[in-house]
């Protein structure tokens, strides 16, 4: 039988009303997709607004100057044009998938954790011991899910995001809404990571969490591993 994994990306291409432009990071879509993709996984795209998802411009060079994977992206038309017309998150139940996965980028910050049918599909398919994955800013996707039982979704499980650390590195500490690391440490999570920039990534039941773009392809493979998938 085909797992399904439904892949729910920003929609947002803006940082607050700075007009400083975000949106995913293709590294953080690209190398899951494909890892998934090319296993025989069924991805589901799509966003809390619908329509175009937009890419960070900030994690695309010109053609030819990017990872291989990227590169790969960048030239499947079938893959642009689904990201050019995703359709909405609140048109899916989260429950009918064998995962939820988040990928990253700045823009999932802002819109991920106020949107009801991120939250639902999250809440969902956790209610029905499905799995739910992220990458590095993807993690905002997890921040309002609750149990059924009314606590955080990440509530005594380990947890891991882009770090407080790497958000200063960067110097959009005072950008962003709120520091990822340190919400799920509020929400209950027990937060692990690395050093800046190094890959990691890690499953505690039904979560599998990775920290930064260079972890994007460890979060794939232990989602394929939770799912049986070779």
């Amino acid at each position: 039988m085909t797992a399904r994994i439904l892949m729910i990306v920003t929609s947002n291409a803006r940082m607050g009303d700075t007009g400083q432009p975000t949106g995913l990071w293709a590294e953080e879509l690209a190398v899951p997709y494909y890892a998934l993709a090319d296993a025989g996984v069924e991805v589901t795209l799509a966003s809390p607004a619908g329509g175009p998802a937009p890419i960070d411009p900030g994690s695309v060079k010109p053609v030819g100057q990017n990872d291989p994977v990227v590169e790969r992206f960048l030239a499947d038309a079938a893959l642009q044009a689904r990201i050019a017309k995703t359709p909405k998150a609140s048109d899916f139940d989260g429950a009918e998938f064998d995962a939820v996965f988040f990928p990253g980028g700045h823009g999932t910050m802002w819109d991920l954790p106020v949107d009801a049918g991120v939250t639902r599909a999250v809440e969902r398919a956790f209610a029905a011991r499905k799995l739910i994955a992220s990458v590095c800013h993807g993690a905002a996707g997890l921040v309002t899910a609750k149990r059924p039982d009314g606590q955080s979704i990440v509530k005594d499980l380990r947890v891991n995001s882009f770090t407080d650390a790497e958000e200063v590195a960067v110097g959009l500490e005072k950008m962003v809404p709120f520091m990822l690391e340190t919400r799920l440490r509020a929400l209950g999570g027990h937060f692990v990571g690395a050093a800046n920039w190094q890959p990691f990534a890690l499953r505690d039941g039904q979560l599998i969490t990775g920290q930064n773009p260079q972890s994007s392809h460890l979060v794939a493979q232990e989602l394929l591993a939770a799912l049986n998938v070779r």
